[in-house]
């Protein structure tokens, strides 16, 4: 069966090899109504998370003969699923390739954020080694407010318990086996000097930190979220970040990032304003979608999604349907 990979880059072309992929033709191109053509001579198509899936795009890719969508995440959020199941589209999905990956990368962004670890590293670079401007807080003690416990959430739970963290969670579905303890949303933002936003963009969750919610959280308490973009409102943290109400933003995730993420733009000037007015403030860190990014995951996504693929070949189902 071939299939047609987009988004497709060199750690791509290494995992999917690696992995035993065969028929694949890795396009570099990302998908969208103008690149759909390119999956002609295809029954598959493999997608990554700042593809466009939507009913156009799908239709098209029907008409072509595709028969399976298979992602590359864990998230479906960007896939017209009812338009899918009308086009008679089978989508896969990778429900879980390294908690630990984007766990730890939250960590690694908190860390990096509170005690300043990006300002000093460029300090020492250029032979200033004065430590003021660089005054941190310890996380021992600290209340910590999880937002969704899922695979990724538990993770980052037990990290910060290993930090001696007081950790508060909020899930619509508690998990009983966490030591954590579940409160109400506003009550986890009104007690936590720190808050990790681990949840899916759904409808209930975009722009679930908008003003409202950020005008709940302590004065100078830091936001850290490695989620989906839109599960924060940009521009209100932008205030918030003024006002001094949040003392710190960590992302990983933009709302706007598919015009933006996994492309060298470095030669560019950025058109997106609110993104460039983030980059201004100096209690504000970004990386571009990299929590994902470590050897087992992407080892991972690749064995999941072929098993998915392979599923397909012998009873035409999705071994993980995006549901």
């Amino acid at each position: 069966m071939r299939v047609a990979l987009f988004s497709a880059k060199r750690y791509d072309h290494q995992s999917f090899n690696a992995a035993g992929a065969q028929g694949f033709t890795f396009i570099d191109a990302r998908l969208d109504i103008n690149t759909v053509a390119a999956a002609a001579g295809h029954e598959a198509i493999c997608a990554f998370v700042n593809d466009r899936l939507d009913g156009p795009v799908l239709k098209g890719l029907a008409q072509l003969g595709v028969r399976l969508v298979l992602l590359r995440s864990a998230g479906f959020n960007h896939v017209d699923l009812a338009a899918a199941k009308q086009l008679g589209l089978v989508v896969a999905r990778v429900p879980e390739y390294s908690p630990h990956a984007v766990a730890e990368h939250a960590l690694a962004l908190l860390l990096t954020l509170i005690r300043k670890i990006h300002r000093a590293h460029a300090r020492v670079r250029e032979g200033n080694f004065e430590l003021d401007g660089l005054l941190g807080f310890d996380l021992f003690g600290k209340t910590v407010g999880v937002v969704g416990t899922g695979r990724i959430g538990r993770c980052v739970v037990t990290i910060l318990q290993g930090f001696g963290c007081d950790v508060l969670a909020h899930d619509p579905t508690p998990n009983s086996e966490l030591s954590a303890s579940y409160v109400p949303l506003d009550e986890l933002l009104r007690r936590s000097r720190v808050v990790m936003l681990q949840c899916p963009l759904t409808t209930e969750t975009r722009h679930l930190m908008n003003s409202e919610r950020l005008a709940l959280m302590p004065h100078g308490a830091v936001l850290v979220n490695t989620s989906r973009g839109a599960v924060v409102d940009t521009k209100a943290v932008i205030h918030a970040l003024k006002t001094g109400r949040l003392g710190g933003l960590a992302i990983d995730v933009y709302e706007e990032e598919a015009a933006l993420f996994f492309e060298d733009r470095s030669d560019e000037v950025i058109e997106d304003d609110v993104f460039a007015r983030l980059l201004t403030f100096p209690n504000v860190l970004i990386t571009a979608h990299q929590a994902f990014f470590t050897e087992e995951a992407l080892a991972g996504i690749a064995e999941t999604t072929l098993a998915n693929l392979a599923q397909f070949v012998r009873e035409g189902t999705a071994l993980h349907p995006a549901l």
